[in-house]
């Protein structure tokens, strides 16, 4: 468990992004794609009853033992909340309700956060799209580990530890890669979560609570469902920075694993996605890709020419090298 990464460093690139150019050539070929862009209306009844669901559900967990209340967190509850993260993803591009109505995006944003129990939904939009744009950027993408983590982070039990304390990563990463100050949607997104969490503890105890905030960790870390966050980005294959997932597991993520194909077009739902690899699959087909989030996990964790390190980075323009 000892065993430490081969990579002391990040792959540098000095090539843009290879999704734009990529999108570029598809819609040349196959123009019927944009055919596919703009909101998916059954969406909104999707996760709204993902949201009912765990609300109904705080009235089961409230009678179970801790023991019970983990086991139903990590089996159950945690799956739905990280179902919704992705719908808050989804909803990040604006394909609740199209770019036409931002403000029905961002109201079914906080809907969708509530059940998460950490006020999230206008922060990951305002990294979230930056991610996109600027994908590898050692100073705006703050979806690549911290030179910190690499470095601490580098053999096999240490990896294992990433792992599991991922979501704090996930959480705190953006303060120290990319401060931004909040902004009006991200202190109304907070006041109306700790409304709700408030409202669950008075009228229903602490372990409802409990079950919502401990669901959303542990399905952030060591769990399958997890295993999207790894799988989107490291560097499994030399010379690929996006990987795809075909796997069960988008049935209850919207498809989040068809990762190549959301960055060539994030204007497509996720609910079309495996359409767009269905018309272009001589592009997709041909790319290093994963069939198990599982798999990704075990991986990353034993393998030792991937972890923290097993990321692209490109410079920041104007940075000196």
């Amino acid at each position: 468990m000892g065993q430490k990464v081969s990579r002391t460093d990040f792959e540098w690139v000095y090539t843009e992004e290879p999704h734009a150019s990529r999108r570029k050539i598809i819609l040349e070929k196959y123009p019927q794609i944009k055919k596919l862009f703009g909101h998916d209306p059954n969406f909104k009844w999707v996760a709204g009853a993902m949201v009912l669901v765990q609300i109904l559900a705080l009235f089961v967990v409230k009678e179970l033992s801790w023991s019970w209340l983990i086991v139903a967190a990590y089996c159950f509850g945690g799956i739905v909340n990280h179902s919704l993260m992705l719908a808050v993803h989804e909803i990040s591009h604006n394909l609740a309700f199209g770019h036409s109505r931002p403000m029905h995006n961002r109201i079914l944003g906080f809907i969708c956060n509530l059940p998460i129990g950490l006020p999230m939904s206008i922060s990951f939009k305002k990294y979230h799209l930056e991610h996109h744009r600027y994908q590898g950027d050692e100073a705006i993408d703050t979806d690549i580990p911290t030179l910190l983590e690499a470095r601490l982070f580098d053999t096999t039990f240490g990896k294992f530890l990433w792992v599991c304390l991922q979501p704090f990563f996930y959480i705190f990463r953006p303060l120290v890669i990319n401060p931004k100050p909040p902004n009006r949607l991200e202190i109304i997104n907070t006041v109306v979560q700790l409304t709700f969490n408030a409202l669950i503890v008075y009228f229903l105890g602490w372990k409802p609570l409990a079950y919502l905030l401990i669901g959303s960790i542990l399905a952030m870390g060591l769990h399958p469902v997890a295993g999207h966050f790894i799988s989107e980005h490291y560097m499994f294959a030399k010379g690929f920075e996006t990987y795809s997932y075909y796997g069960p597991l988008n049935w209850i993520t919207f498809n989040v694993g068809y990762h190549n194909e959301h960055h060539d077009f994030p204007a497509v739902p996720g609910s079309r996605l495996p359409e767009v690899k269905r018309i272009a699959k001589e592009f997709y087909e041909t790319m290093p890709q994963h069939t198990s989030w599982t798999r990704v996990l075990y991986d990353f964790i034993m393998d030792p020419a991937v972890g923290p390190y097993a990321r692209v980075k490109r410079r920041q323009r104007g940075l000196a090298s």
